[in-house]
């Protein structure tokens, strides 16, 4: 009767989570509409300046800030939904217009110097911003202490001359312009709109005597619209010039094609994960795979609450994160197998191996969370859109598949309805648990007997054949740069028309355009050339090939002051994520545990970019991305066996400690994790083969670094980093340990022969 009540519990909380689950997806499909899209994803138009003082002088924060402003409001005017202005660095500032249609209109708006000009009633020229202090305009208060703006006057004999003018008009007040427009702008038709942000007209002071001083512009004003026009007058008269430095031109069209492959690529992945799970670890699996849609559910949720704009490497970091996802729980599972195959109950096993599996999952979701951050400091555009992505996923993994996951299955463990079904609930066979009330021995042990340390030699000489062929590799041919690290225009085309390296050939020529390289695809044709383009060039190239072969067009274009950029911050995101997990892992482990761990990342770094040399395959800021990512990734891998490791190692006292009690323990260690570590890499596997073969073009590079990167790590964490441990682990075996120097106040008297004794 009791059984049949937990079999009863057990089917109907199953439904019911089926059921939340359903109803889950199908309110994804609305809000994965509402998401805002990058350009990659509905096509548009990208933008970076450099923004410099036309007289020469230092660009402080507030002067970007306020040319940040200004830009604003130019965009606002071109009715885009959703921009985005981004201040990177000192003074660089990117835009982003996900669905423009029109770029060289964008353009021409977005660059010309914002313009502050004052001018009478009917609309006469007064005085330019020439008068003003750079930057001059403050908030302040008038007599009654209400809110305005302070004025510094630079050239106070003609402001004197002008407001002692207009002081005797019939209509005597000084109307404030920015981005004065002789044709569509004027006071006596926008002076009921004056101040707002429809229109250009920031302000109508009247003027009762003439002013040789500073001023006051004082009004019925809130403090937010006066910080708002001292933002505008500010940004106003800044001398301030913008320099296009790089830009991104994507076709509607071949945005629309990139979003369709890749959701269609995402679901494909995540059903074939879904069912190893279920194979894997039958009703374990299924409740994992419900924490995974949860889990994808509440990413979404939480992105869109956070205002991102979901991007292809946001989309990359969503599926890698499954895989991520997915190992938390893989994690915890096997450790749940381990404690039954000892012989312990159901509700024990689970008990132990939740508890015993949490600080190697905490360990290595810090460590990734660690990356992220470090990508998002020093990525560009794309690496942010990645990073944002995996620290929202790395958030959400740890509520859904370690907290969520645990509650369940605690759930439906206290039922007891699969007390004696282990092999429906987790793939134990029953047989296969001892009974250790008849003193029965373990039945099974992974990989029992079996020395991993026995290939070292035969996978450390592959990797070093590898590297080595992509050192010849790279001075027979270099490394195949994208535009992004070595400056120049990257043209994507897409079109129905066959075209022949010929043909295109003779359009540069006639483009008047310096070939760097033709790849032609069976999808998509990549045109690298010499030129860094400008505006008025990108909208000749793009219309070009739209007339001659009817083409979708994407235009990348990269300055070398950008490739500079990229290039040091690449450099400085690997250093300082190596730096940062040497010093967790010695804090949280040993040093010992940190060599290896890093010596065994800088494999997998090197392994992947001596296979892109060898296979001329393209190196991208995507490139980068895929890398941070593996070296998150890889110490993950490597922290679960560590965590054994140091598990074992504690059990054995110091006495008994000797160098072949540590090579037997690592290697103990590694078989008892293989299973594990095998099943992880398939889970994470499954979605970026499939995004390799049905995904996007334009993140091909990402996926086959991960492809690449998940083959080295696999290894690495046993053949490098578990070796490099036990090797210097050994090496102190019967050391006699430093003694601590103790200071003290106390002196002991020494005794020498005759001179005190």
């Amino acid at each position: 009767m009791k059984k049949n009540k937990g079999k009863g519990k057990v089917i109907r909380t199953a439904i019911y989570l089926v059921i939340f689950v359903a109803m889950l997806c199908l309110l994804c499909i609305p809000l994965f509409r509402d998401l805002k899209f990058g350009l990659d994803l509905q096509g548009g138009f990208e933008i970076l300046y450099k923004v410099e003082s036309i007289d020469g002088s230092r660009m402080t924060h507030d002067k970007v800030m306020a040319t940040y402003k200004t830009l604003s409001k130019r965009i606002d005017s071109l009715g885009v939904m959703e921009p985005e202005i981004i201040i990177e660095g000192n003074d660089q500032i990117r835009v982003k217009l996900a669905g423009v249609t029109n770029p060289e209109e964008a353009r021409k708006q977005l660059s010309t110097v914002a313009t502050l000009s004052f001018r009478d009633t009917d609309d006469n020229l007064l005085m330019t911003s020439d008068v003003l202090e750079s930057g001059g305009a403050k908030v302040s208060q008038d007599q009654s202490g209400k809110p305005a703006v302070a004025l510094s006057v630079k050239d106070k004999d003609e402001f004197y001359k002008v407001t002692n003018k207009v002081k005797d008009y019939d209509q005597n007040m000084i109307v404030i312009w920015l981005d004065y427009n002789e044709e569509e702008d004027s006071f006596a038709s926008e002076s009921s709109m004056c101040g707002t942000e429809e229109s250009n007209c920031l302000s109508a002071a009247t003027v009762s005597q003439g002013f040789a001083s500073d001023v006051i512009i004082q009004g019925d004003f809130s403090e937010e619209e006066v910080e708002n026009l001292v933002d505008l007058i500010n940004s106003g008269s800044l001398p301030s010039k913008l320099t296009e430095i790089s830009s991104n031109t994507v076709g509607a069209s071949f945005g629309d094609n990139t979003l369709q492959t890749t959701f269609i690529a995402g679901v494909i992945g995540i059903s074939l994960v879904i069912l190893f799970l279920l194979l894997t670890y039958h009703f374990a699996g299924f409740v994992s795979a419900i924490m995974m849609l949860i889990y994808t559910f509440l990413v979404f949720v939480v992105f869109w609450v956070v205002g991102g704009v979901l991007t292809l490497p946001g989309i990359a970091a969503l599926i890698l994160g499954i895989g991520t996802a997915v190992d938390s729980n893989i994690v915890t599972f096997a450790r749940i197998k381990d404690e039954l195959y000892r012989g312990k109950s159901l509700p024990n096993a689970y008990k132990e191996g939740t508890k015993e599996s949490l600080s190697a999952i905490i360990d290595a979701n810090v460590i990734g969370l660690l990356v992220a951050v470090i990508m998002f400091i020093f990525g560009e555009s794309s690496i942010k859109g990645f990073a944002t992505m995996q620290i929202i996923t790395i958030f959400v993994i740890m509520f859904t598949m370690v907290w969520l996951t645990r509650v369940l299955l605690k759930l439906f463990v206290k039922t007891g309805y699969f007390n004696d079904k282990t092999k429906l609930f987790i793939n134990v066979k029953k047989e296969d648990i001892p009974d250790v009330s008849k003193n029965e021995e373990v039945k099974v042990v992974p990989l029992k007997n079996f020395n991993f340390f026995k290939y070292t030699k035969q996978f450390v000489g592959l990797s070093i054949f590898i590297m080595v062929a992509g050192i010849v590799m790279y001075f027979a041919q270099g490394f195949n740069l994208s535009v992004d690290y070595q400056s120049g225009t990257d043209i994507s085309i897409v079109t129905e028309e066959k075209v022949t390296s010929k043909e295109l050939n003779k359009d540069l020529k006639e483009l008047g355009l310096e070939k760097r390289s033709i790849e032609i695809g069976d999808e998509e044709t990549k045109i690298l050339v010499n030129d860094v383009l400008e505006g008025n060039e990108v909208d000749e190239v793009t219309h070009y090939f739209e007339d001659k072969y009817e083409a979708k067009t994407n235009i990348g274009v990269v300055s070398n002051i950008v490739q500079q950029e990229l290039v040091k911050n690449a450099i400085l995101s690997v250093i300082i994520s190596l730096a940062g997990i040497i010093l967790y892992i010695s804090i949280r482990f040993k040093f010992s545990y940190a060599v290896g761990g890093v010596v065994s990342l800088l494999h997998d770094v090197l392994f992947i970019f001596a296979l892109f040399t060898i296979l001329h395959l393209e190196i991208s800021t995507m490139f980068i991305a895929a890398i941070l990512a593996i070296i998150g990734y890889s110490i993950n891998d490597t922290i679960v066996t560590f965590d054994r490791i140091r598990e074992e190692l504690g059990n054995i006292s110091e006495k008994k400690m000797t160098k072949k009690t540590i090579w037997d323990v690592t290697n103990r260690a590694v078989c008892e994790t293989f299973v594990r570590t095998v099943h992880t890499f398939i889970a994470t596997l499954i979605p970026i083969v499939v995004l390799i073969f049905l995904g996007s073009k334009e993140i091909l590079t990402f996926n086959l670094a991960m492809l690449f990167g998940f083959i080295a790590g696999a290894y690495s964490s046993i053949y490098i980093a578990a070796v490099i441990f036990a090797a210097i682990e050994s090496r102190s075996v019967g050391k006699p340990k430093k003694q601590k120097r103790i200071y003290t106040d106390e002196y002991e008297e020494k005794m020498v022969k005759g001179v005190n004794c």
